[in-house]
């Protein structure tokens, strides 16, 4: 299969997990969608991205060698699409210490940002406290940040962070 002509061909559901089925577990096919998505046309990246998310879930032993470098094209204008679906991957897999701090810096600024989509910013919220249950003393720089945006959050962002604030809250109580 022709990646790139495929995510063409139909921008649907049903064709993304095409896509999957045909990476599956194959590195090499899932580093060839990860070029698409870092050098790739932004219409073919961002689309791509949504298939790389789902090759995550499914596989997310897949991802660690390419995170540092989706991570940095996160600080370049790229499409919300690609945020978005960079950012949920992490949901699935576990976040290198050594990228933890990288990590950590763009989703304190997404989640910062009221400019962000609401998704950008409850998985940016969700990556943070993944990294708080490892570095817990980032704890209390994601509550101030969720409690400053919480009165005038969405109905997405406040059922998050009342999720997350409890868990916060939890870990807290760990540490005392």
């Amino acid at each position: 299969m022709d990646i790139k002509a495929a995510i063409l061909k139909d921008h649907s559901k049903p064709q993304i997990l095409k896509i999957v089925d045909y990476i599956a577990s194959d590195q090499q096919r899932f580093d060839e969608m990860i070029e698409l998505i870092l050098k790739g046309d932004k219409k073919i990246a961002q689309r791509v991205s949504w298939a790389m998310s789902y090759c995550v879930e499914a596989y997310p032993g897949l991802i660690i060698s390419h995170l540092e470098s989706l991570m940095e094209n996160l600080r370049n204008p790229v499409h919300d699409a690609i945020k978005r679906n960079t950012l949920r991957s992490l949901e699935y897999v576990e976040i290198p210490e050594d990228l933890m701090g990288l990590v950590a810096d763009i989703c304190f600024e997404f989640l910062d940002s009221p400019k962000e989509s609401i998704a950008t910013r409850v998985f940016s919220m969700t990556a943070l406290y993944k990294i708080c249950q490892k570095e817990p003393e980032l704890s209390n720089e994601l509550k101030l940040v969720i409690e400053d945006h919480y009165p005038h959050g969405s109905a997405g962002f406040k059922s998050r962070a009342r999720k997350i604030l409890k868990g916060i809250s939890k870990l807290q109580q760990k540490i005392e």
